[in-house]
């Protein structure tokens, strides 16, 4: 595997400002890498230039590409993190169920069972954005409110 620690990537600017180098990266991993996935997808993104996006949103909204970065950077790392407040503590336990138990069982019938089971409480999940009739129009006052 050829990789760089990360320490050699990053720069200090002033205190509060790091500066980083945006580099390409390509490397070998064995099959068996958990990473993978991941791995792969940063060589392949890393063939981009994500600055000329940056750059053309910086002109057309008038805000510095530095800020921009910082701004895609920290929206991204902390997505897990906001994903899990949208969903919520309860709800990420209830979708993990199945699939935690596919797993005690080992079972590619009982993750092939897991999936449906996923599938079904995903559906619920996002029928009202699918159909956003599904429930009626809430009135803070109530819907026969004449005084306004």
């Amino acid at each position: 595997m050829t990789t760089m620690p990360h320490e050699e990537y990053e720069e200090t600017g002033p205190q509060e400002d790091p500066v980083i180098r945006l580099h390409r990266w390509d490397a070998d991993w064995p099959d068996d890498d958990p990473h993978a996935n991941f791995k792969s997808d940063v060589v392949l993104y890393g063939r981009l230039d994500p600055l000329a996006t940056l750059r053309g949103m910086a002109e057309n909204l008038d805000i510095p590409v530095g800020a921009l970065a910082r701004y895609v950077l920290a929206r991204w790392a902390t997505g897990g993190s906001g994903g899990l407040l949208e969903v919520g503590p309860v709800m990420v336990h209830r979708l993990w169920e199945p699939i935690a138990e596919a797993e005690r069982q080992d079972s590619d019938s009982e993750r092939l069972r897991a999936y449906h089971q996923l599938r079904q409480m995903i559906a619920w999940l996002k029928l009202p954005l699918d159909e956003p009739s599904v429930y009626p129009a809430q009135f803070e006052d109530g819907p026969d409110d004449t005084t306004r």
